[in-house]
Parts: C-alpha cells; sequence; structure tokens
C-alpha cells in the first residue's frame, strides 16, 4: 500500500493569499501546503481521501491517471469543493463512486446539484454513484475498511482505517469506543495546526499525545497551518517516529 499527501495544509493553504508571515514567505518546497487530502493505491486500486479545492493541480502533479472513488470525511469546503474536477476521470471512465456519511450527501447535492441531478443534466457535467457510509465497515476494492468517528469541534468526522494505516483529520476529540478501532495501528496520521490551543482542532500538544496513546510505529501531522512555524523546525523539535508531512511525501506499507 502507497500512501501519497496530496495536500497537507489548513483551509487557506500554505502560503495564505496576501500574507507576509515568514512561513508563507518560505523558500523551502515543504512549507507550500495544498488543502489536505491523500491518495491511497494498493494493487490495482486508487482512492483519494477528500477532494478540497486544489483537487486538479494535485491531480496533474502526481500524475494520476484514475481513481476508483473519493471517501469523504467532511462537508467542509476544504475538503469538497473540489468535486466538478472528477470531470476528465468521468469522462474516461464513467460514473465515480463517492462514499459519504448522510449529511456530507445532502451536502454536496445541494452545493453541486448539477452533477447530482437526473433531470436536464448538462452534458458535461461528471456523475457519480453515491454510497453511504455508516459507523460499519465497508469495502473498498478488495480490502475492508474501517470508519472511524471524531469530532472536529461539534461535528462528527470520519477517521478511516485501513489495514495498518489510520487517517485522521480535522479532530479535536475522539470518543473512547472509537479508540478501540486504532488499536494496533502501525502507520498513523493526525491532524496539529499549530502549537497554540484551537476550538477544533489538535495543537500539538494534543497531537502528540493522542499518538502516544494510540502507541503507532509511526505518526505524520498533518492539515498544517502557516502557524505551526517552519517545517524543518518543527521536524527538529518532534519524537524520533513523528513526522510532519508535507505535499507529495509517499509512504509505503
Amino acid at each position: 500500500m502507497t500512501i501519497t499527501f496530496l495536500g497537507t495544509g489548513t483551509s487557506q493553504g500554505i502560503p495564505v493569499i496576501g500574507s507576509d508571515h515568514p512561513v508563507c514567505m518560505s523558500t523551502d518546497p515543504r512549507d507550500k501546503r495544498l488543502r489536505v487530502s491523500v491518495l491511497i493505491s494498493w494493487d490495482d486500486y486508487t482512492y483519494v481521501i477528500d477532494c478540497g479545492p486544489d483537487f486538479r493541480q494535485q491531480m496533474l502533479t502526481n500524475q494520476v491517471r484514475k481513481i476508483d472513488g473519493i471517501v469523504f470525511t467532511h462537508e467542509h469546503a476544504d475538503h469538497t469543493m473540489g468535486l466538478d474536477d472528477i470531470r476528465p476521470f468521468f469522462f474516461k471512465q464513467g460514473d465515480i463512486p463517492i462514499y459519504a456519511h448522510e449529511r456530507v450527501l445532502d451536502s454536496l447535492r445541494t452545493r453541486f446539484a448539477y452533477i447530482f441531478s437526473s433531470e436536464n443534466k448538462y452534458p458535461g457535467a461528471p456523475s457519480v454513484v453515491e454510497n453511504l457510509l455508516t459507523d460499519q465497515p465497508f469495502t473498498l476494492g478488495n480490502l475492508d475498511v474501517i470508519p472511524i468517528n471524531v469530532w472536529h469541534g461539534k461535528l462528527q468526522v470520519y477517521g478511516f482505517r485501513f489495514k495498518d494505516f489510520a487517517y485522521l483529520t480535522d479532530v479535536k476529540s475522539v470518543d473512547e469506543t472509537e479508540l478501540e478501532k486504532l488499536k494496533g495501528v502501525k502507520v498513523l496520521v493526525v491532524n496539529a495546526l499549530r502549537k497554540e490551543e484551537h476550538h477544533s482542532h489538535f495543537n500539538e500538544e494534543e497531537a502528540l499525545a493522542f499518538i502516544e496513546k494510540i502507541q503507532p510505529e509511526r505518526a505524520y501531522l498533518t492539515h498544517i497551518s502557516h502557524l505551526y512555524g517552519f517545517h524543518e523546525e518543527i521536524q527538529a523539535e518532534l519524537p524520533e517516529n513523528v513526522y510532519i508531512a508535507y505535499d507529495n511525501l509517499q509512504i509505503n506499507l
């Protein structure tokens, strides 16, 4: 299994438009962060988790030729607003499967009504196959995936476990019952927005405490704000098995 970090930034990305913050001015390519998403590939299958505003650029940069579906964590714009850019895949492959909570599907139907509508459909619009996610495991390709309920402030968000790999983004808290689903995971990805407290995201201290609780072999931090600091400086301060993810980083399990 190969994990490609398509984007590792927070909702505004880095650099932030109009900002002269030192991190936004950095020349280190690891400090340039698109909106958060990952590509997961195994055997002949390729799935994307979240489809934000930078989706087109991410697909071109990583020369992605086909996707077998898109799995959504939640409905916020930085995770969904690239949905129209599935068109090239749709033209080659046909209807694109999407997987999401009912609340998220409702949001997508509203925002992208022309994609979901069956009446007077514009010929150039893509089409999707809706797959409803619940708290039960589901199948992608030949693999069972475990959804994990986490809380993004007061909003329910799904994380996902693929065998020994787990991906959690936009997390502020996790119920004890859901922690059981992460036992034995070898590679964990979790958000760490910045060092200061935030109302709906882990900061660094909370993310590291969560990693210590789960005890993976390796952990990667994502959904990074420019306020967190420079990639190189943050990495130098982290525990040996914790890494700051960066755009286009690939890891293998």
